[in-house]
């Protein structure tokens, strides 16, 4: 599998399925670090979705809406602890049920049930559409909560005269690690990430909130701007609060972990079309790598610091002195120099980098 984000930290901030992500942006060649913005409470341990549910079977509903397969899962298996699993399906099985998306189906499909309807979007808006439209008014309606809550859904259902039931059937709690998150934006601000990947709105929140409490916000909303922090989010909803902070992420088509992914890598896949033409092939410098068509070079930090120069100088001379400052130490010898250049066309190829005769050297433009 092509390395294409080799030298790039990516930074995870997602608690759940993380280490999922991890291993896809492992496997294309980037450096993961992981920094909760938030956890998820366990359902099992949630006493107040026990009582919501026993209530729910107390008093059936005409409708529910499954916004998460997770969610129905959750809660399905809450039920079964608390002893309550056969007369919740029971339940379920004589409603209207309503799904937000391909992965709510699955999960109904699989505890037994049908699904009687599917937003197209996966959004909760398509949702609140079709039932006002059809109309509430009298109706029992119970809606299974993603830990985010209601997107509005509550409130509208509601005040179309319906009698709502809530069940948030997973709950946000602070972040595990609270000095990894503040760790992470105060790196973030400096540098020393280069992409942010969000999978939820409470989790995009907290980060941003985190970045305000450690001072961090404006200067990581200064390095995205200028195109060298690269943010990601899953879907249109988890982009929201970047938005709102002056951050415009990357958002897949579909809101999937895979789509995710798939989504970040072409991002760096574009950015490879970029590249500076050589006489060896394309040539791009990161942060802490460069790569060759492709391919990490086998460079010393030091050997990194003379080719971001001579790329940076755009095909003019740079002077042996010039070469000397990024040079660790005080030399001012023009062998060190030279032995500098030398091991760069060992590592990118005789050709990469041209001697200008009493000038100094230039990169070898195609």
């Amino acid at each position: 599998m092509g390395q294409v984000m080799a030298g790039c930290v990516v930074l995870v901030t997602a608690d759940r399925r993380s280490g999922e992500l991890a291993s896809a942006l492992t496997r294309r060649g980037a450096s993961v670090r992981h920094a909760p913005a938030l956890t998820i409470v366990p359902h099992e341990h949630d006493e107040e979705l026990v009582l919501a549910t026993t209530q729910l079977i107390t008093r059936p509903p005409d409708v529910v809406v499954v916004t998460t397969g997770i969610g129905l899962r959750g809660w399905i298996e809450a039920a079964d602890a608390a002893g309550h699993a056969d007369e919740l399906l029971g339940v379920l099985g004589r409603a209207r049920i309503v799904a937000r998306g391909p992965k709510a189906r699955g999960a109904i499909q699989a505890a037994g049930l049908t699904a009687d309807w599917v937003a197209e979007s996966e959004t909760s808006a398509e949702i609140l559409e079709l039932l006002l439209d059809e109309g509430v008014s009298g109706l029992r309606v119970a809606v299974q909560h993603h830990g985010a809550g209601a997107d509005g859904l509550d409130t509208e259902l509601a005040a179309a005269g319906a009698d709502v039931a809530s069940l948030v059937v997973y709950r946000w709690g602070p972040t595990p690690d609270p000095v990894a998150l503040a760790a992470s934006v105060r790196d973030a601000a400096a540098g020393e990430i280069d992409a942010v990947v969000f999978t939820s709105a409470p989790g995009a929140h907290a980060w941003l909130a985190a970045a305000d409490a450690e001072g961090a916000l404006d200067g990581i909303v200064a390095r995205h701007r200028s195109g060298c922090l690269v943010a990601a989010a899953v879907g249109p909803i988890t982009a929201l609060p970047l938005q709102e902070r002056g951050i415009e992420p990357i958002v897949p088509d579909r809101g999937r972990l895979g789509a995710l992914v798939r989504r970040l890598v072409h991002h760096y896949e574009a950015a490879q079309s970029t590249a500076v033409a050589t006489a060896t092939g394309h040539l791009q410098v990161r942060r802490t790598v460069a790569l060759l068509d492709g391919h990490v070079l086998p460079l010393s930090p030091s050997g990194l610091e003379v080719l971001r120069l001579l790329v940076d100088a755009g095909g003019d001379v740079v002077s042996r002195g010039e070469v000397l400052r990024v040079l660790p130490g005080d030399s001012t010898d023009p062998h060190a120099a030279e032995v500098a250049v030398g091991r760069l066309r060992d590592a990118g190829g005789r050709a990469l980098v041209q001697t200008v005769v009493k000038r100094g050297y230039r990169l070898a433009r195609a």
